[in-house]
């Protein structure tokens, strides 16, 4: 053994560098084979799925996968015809029409809270419109947030009939939440501060909340206010029901992605920002083609890919994909109203969100 290596180190250097050189590239391969073989077994690894940006893969899906809600008139729900709609729902859609032009490109799935971080967490939704609330936690723990599309806070819904009139008269109350939520938090925090004694009564799903307030288990339910009025819409009697003045929290609702795509991140949020800025400029679902081919007003031809760009080609989004959005969901006013406006199922004021123009809070950063 000894006289074989003697021999190896004296081998002449040219045939040694080309022996070195197939044992280097024979263990390579090696190495190559059993990465490669992992990844067969585990498609969606760490390193496959680096190899393709969320676009990619929702445009190898076909559609946008959106965690939302079906249960919650006004925001997310199954109308009379079968078909999911509401405002969260038609920001997904509005996702949809801008990469594929066509709005119903969208793989709707009904997410309960408690499901939310980890449907997030392991990518296994491609945007998350339910209702949820932008808190420094989740963004750490969850995800990406986008844009705050409504501003809202939480409040107490209880029946007429009780006389109540404040938050304040609600000590040693039973009160209805959804478990497991930031409402709970919330809930037990005005308690606590005002030193009230608390009974909770909690469900998994929103629903199942406001079901066991309207058989009378708790004294009053607790959530976003914005959400009470939609519940109240669809009780037998809604009229019996009043929503008390207080509000006990910050509840600036917002779309969330998954971590890890900046792309995505922004593509999204862009879509957000077509909404706002054609609701401030006066494009809207009906008159966008017109304003394509017509306008003089330079924002306007802008957003609507017109002349200029405000980064369509480095989001992976066709110029005019403005006009397909608007054409499909509206501006956010349309939206709004569609959903939550005075002649809506769950007529619900403007108020925040309005326009910055109008006093509110609805406001996005110009399209250039």
């Amino acid at each position: 053994m000894q006289n074989s290596k003697v021999r190896l180190l004296h081998m002449h250097p040219f045939l040694f560098a080309l022996l070195l050189a197939l044992v280097l590239s024979a263990s390579l391969s090696l190495s190559c084979q059993s990465v490669n073989s992992r990844s067969a077994d585990a498609p969606n690894n760490e390193a496959s799925v680096e190899e393709f940006s969320r676009l990619e893969l929702v445009k190898s899906f076909g559609k946008v996968r959106c965690a939302t809600q079906t249960d919650l008139p006004g925001f997310g729900y199954i109308d009379s015809d079968g078909d999911v709609n509401g405002f969260d729902v038609d920001l997904c859609r509005a996702v949809a029409a801008a990469i594929f032009g066509d709005p119903e490109a969208v793989d709707i799935k009904h997410v309960a809270y408690a499901e939310r971080e980890e449907l997030l967490r392991t990518g296994d939704a491609d945007v998350l419109a339910r209702t949820t609330t932008w808190k420094a936690g989740r963004e750490a723990r969850w995800g990406s947030f986008t844009i705050t599309m409504f501003y809202d806070g939480q409040g107490f819904m209880v029946p007429k009939s009780l006389g109540i009139v404040s938050a304040f008269d609600l000590d040693g109350a039973s009160v209805c939440v959804p478990e497991g939520t930031g409402t709970q938090q919330n809930l037990a925090d005005f308690f606590r501060q005002n030193g009230f004694t608390l009974e909770t009564v909690t469900h998994k799903e929103t629903s199942d909340t406001y079901e066991a307030y309207e058989r009378g288990e708790c004294v009053a339910a607790t959530i976003d206010k914005s959400q009470l009025a939609a519940a109240r819409s669809a009780f037998d009697a809604p009229d019996a029901h009043i929503i008390l003045p207080e509000t006990i929290s910050k509840e600036p609702l917002a779309p969330m992605v998954p971590r890890g795509d900046e792309q995505w991140t922004v593509l999204v949020r862009t879509v957000m920002y077509v909404l706002i800025n054609a609701e401030e400029l006066g494009v809207t679902q009906s008159n966008v083609e017109a304003m394509r081919n017509g306008s003089d007003n330079i924002r306007i031809r802008r957003m609507l890919g017109v002349e200029g760009s405000f980064g369509q080609q480095e989001l992976g989004l066709e110029p005019d994909f403005a006009v397909d959005v608007i054409k499909a969901v509206g501006n956010y006013g349309e939206i709004y109203n569609r959903y939550m406006g005075l002649e809506s199922a769950v007529p619900f004021e403007r108020g925040l969100n309005n326009l910055w123009t109008n006093g509110g809070l609805i406001y996005a950063p110009p399209l250039r």
